[in-house]
């Protein structure tokens, strides 16, 4: 960890003057907003259309513009962009010929965050489910901690907030090397994993990055690590040979929190927390370190992320057992592993997995969901370029299932890759369906197949979780929503 990067200087709030957001919409950038807004920082912003999110900013007291023109900016000191942002954004532009401080989102959440104690999660997964049940944590543990969440907290009903404690939890994200801009007091690295190869390059360019975040570190600061993950575990033991002070967690032996084999039952999950003997609490001894954490969240991977958030606990110096009984009441992040409904005694959840660690453990949390019955998964996969790098450890983490429609790969950020379809991934399946280039088709013949007792799983990170709708509406018609032609016809759908 020799090299460093230098730490990036955010300026002061009273520096930023009044912020304009381009795109102002989108999950980061309202967060950021909202916490301004809670900061007493005049805002503005843009977005392309109308949403729930931009309401909410407008009501917060937020000047919002629908559609993006150079005069929205007349009246900013300050300009915030994300990475999709185009340069030709005229907006940008307006800024640029103006002489406006241009801010990334990532360095205006550092100045929004800069005099507090920050905790940055970080990690290949989990990082909004885990920033979440911290931010869960510490809410319920009277911790009134500020945070910036990449989806909606489901048990405070937004994504971000300006609290009174001077604790700040933010998901750090390292797909463009943003989290580089924070200055953590404790990092957790939930796992790390060659992703973003679009970006990278390679995977020792992806490790290497989270080498850097690490090294971001204070004196006094901490890394918290998973133990059970390959690359998190070799991030860790380089950070201790770097002189870092480093806390692990996991199901090995060797973790600093370890957790005793966990059991589920449906939606919940269970396990035992086994503490260090100084951080369990008054009067612990080796024979009661055994905390029991109980969780409304399905999978081994959510009690892994409680795990990180019980080191979070000892590292503020909360109280142990208010720390397991908060997380007790974490239900879940937008998006991850969500319930959207259910018809016809068939369930439907949505969960944001994009790649197959994600996939294979949304799968594994849907079997035990599932109880016995079938798991019929709908999945859309996330860019060419993760497609054309994975599509065999995709195919594998689908395999899981008992029917899988797998619709066109969402482009995202990207132009077409030649000879990069889905069919790289279907051609490799052992489980119908198979390629399902039509939507609706790909709807019908999941849902024909569900019986009660069922689950259907959309999967992916693009536009796949606008079909939960078309599920639940298929599963509530006799026929299956799709007509009588089309079915004679064919479902659409293959191998």
């Amino acid at each position: 960890m020799s090299n460093a990067p230098t730490p990036y200087e955010a300026p002061t709030l009273a520096e930023l003057g009044r912020v304009h957001f381009v795109g102002i919409g989108g999950a980061g950038m309202s967060a950021i907003a909202r916490i301004m807004l809670g900061q007493g920082v005049p805002v503005s912003g843009s977005d392309a259309k109308a949403s729930t999110g931009v309401n909410e900013l407008a009501a917060l007291g937020a000047v919002v513009h629908l559609g993006h023109a150079a005069q929205n900016v007349a009246e900013a000191d300050t300009l915030v962009v994300s990475t999709a942002i185009r340069a030709d954004n005229p907006e940008l532009v307006a800024a640029q010929q103006a002489g406006l401080r241009i801010l990334h989102r990532s360095q205006a959440l550092a100045a929004a965050m800069s005099t507090d104690a920050v905790v940055a999660v970080a990690g290949t997964h989990g990082k909004t489910t885990t920033t979440s049940m911290i931010t869960v944590m510490l809410h319920g543990s009277g911790v009134d901690a500020s945070f910036a969440v990449g989806g909606t907290v489901q048990s405070l009903g937004v994504n971000a907030a300006h609290g009174n404690a001077p604790v700040f939890v933010a998901e750090a994200d390292e797909s463009d090397a943003s989290f580089l801009n924070y200055r953590p007091q404790i990092a957790v690295v939930t796992n790390l994993e060659a992703d973003h190869l679009d970006r990278y390059g390679t995977a020792e360019a992806v490790f290497a990055a989270f080498e850097a975040f690490v090294s971001l570190l204070p004196a006094d600061g901490v890394l918290v690590a998973c133990a059970d993950d390959a690359g998190s575990a070799e991030l860790a033991r380089k950070a201790r040979v770097a002189g870092k002070r480093v806390v692990t967690y996991g199901f090995g032996e060797g973790a600093d929190i370890r957790l005793v084999a966990g059991s589920g039952d449906g939606l919940h999950s269970e396990t035992t927390v086994i503490l260090p003997v100084d951080t369990a609490g008054a009067g612990a001894s080796a024979a009661t370190v055994g905390k029991s954490l109980h969780l409304q969240v399905p999978g081994a991977h959510n009690i892994s992320n409680a795990a990180a958030a019980v080191a979070v606990a000892l590292e503020l110096g909360i109280d142990v057992d208010a720390a397991l009984a908060a997380l007790g009441t974490f239900n879940g992040a937008a998006r991850r592993f969500e319930a959207k409904g259910e018809g016809r005694g068939v369930r439907v959840f949505d969960d944001y997995a994009h790649h197959p660690t994600e996939v294979t453990a949304a799968l594994k949390a849907a079997r035990t969901v599932a109880a016995g019955h079938k798991v019929h998964v709908l999945f859309q996969p996330h860019l060419f370029s993760r497609t054309r790098e994975f599509a065999a450890e995709f195919a594998l983490a689908l395999d899981l299932a008992d029917t899988v429609a797998v619709l066109d790969i969402y482009p995202a950020r990207e132009d077409p890759i030649p000879g990069v379809t889905s069919t790289l991934i279907t051609e490799l399946l052992n489980v119908p369906i198979g390629y399902a280039p039509d939507p609706a088709a790909a709807v019908y013949a999941l849902t024909a197949g569900a019986s009660s007792g069922d689950i259907i799983l959309t999967v992916g990170a693009g536009d796949v979780t606008d079909y939960g709708a078309e599920l639940l509406a298929a599963l509530q018609t006799p026929d299956g929503g799709t007509p009588a032609a089309d079915r004679a016809a064919g479902d659409g759908a293959h191998g």
